[in-house]
């Protein structure tokens, strides 16, 4: 309320007629309620993105897990090759 209130005043004393600066003021506020984020409207997007974020590491870890035990297998049979090929 303060930022209209001032924006008006401004704008009054530099003779801009009320009606224009009543329709610039209005402008303002439709424009800032329609266009500027609110701290409801970050906190809802923080909260989904770090649910997305969650689901994509757990996701990651499933597939490093599973690519570390093929790796991990791998190396065993590697080795127990190896070993019988030494004997």
């Amino acid at each position: 309320m303060k930022t209209e209130l001032a924006l008006y005043q401004a704008l009054i004393s530099i003779n801009v007629p009320e009606q224009k600066a009543n329709a610039v003021i209005d402008a303002l506020e439709n424009d800032m309620h329609s266009l500027l984020a609110t701290k409801a409207d970050v906190t809802a997007l923080r909260t989904d993105l770090t649910a997305e974020l969650k689901t994509e590491i757990s996701q990651l870890e499933v597939k490093l897990t599973l690519r570390m035990g093929v790796m991990l297998s791998a190396a065993v049979g590697i080795l127990i090759a190896a070993m019988k090929f030494m004997h």
